[in-house]
């Protein structure tokens, strides 16, 4: 047990004779570390990236809430009565009327055959 965690310290196992397959099985290893790092990385900037959208779908809710509330004040009728005030127009003081507008009715072939 001594001998193989001694020759464990040092290194041994990476210059014996069959190094070759012990030193491809590092390489291998380190390379799937590289690629989990990568893969680590990237996934963290999509959550970056995902939270910052998150905020600004969050920002631009509100500002539209802010906005269509305050067009809503604006169309209102008095709000409007006042700005035309200002202009010297005056609201009506007779209500509107409805135009009803009739189509004319086609005559058939046969109809206008016989006038």
């Amino acid at each position: 047990m001594k001998k193989g965690v001694y020759s464990i310290l040092k290194a041994r196992f990476l210059v014996n004779e069959d190094a070759t397959k012990n030193w491809r099985f590092i390489v291998f290893l380190i390379f799937l570390a590289i690629i989990m790092i990568a893969n680590q990385h990237q996934y963290e900037e999509k959550i970056f990236r995902i939270t910052d959208l998150t905020n600004e779908v969050k920002e631009l809710r509100s500002e539209f809430v802010d906005k269509r509330s305050e067009l809503m004040k604006l169309k209102m009728e008095s709000t409007v009565s006042e700005k035309m005030e200002e202009r010297k127009i005056y609201p009506s003081s007779v209500p509107p009327q409805k135009i009803k507008v009739k189509k004319p009715v086609e005559k058939s072939f046969f109809q206008k055959l016989w006038q």
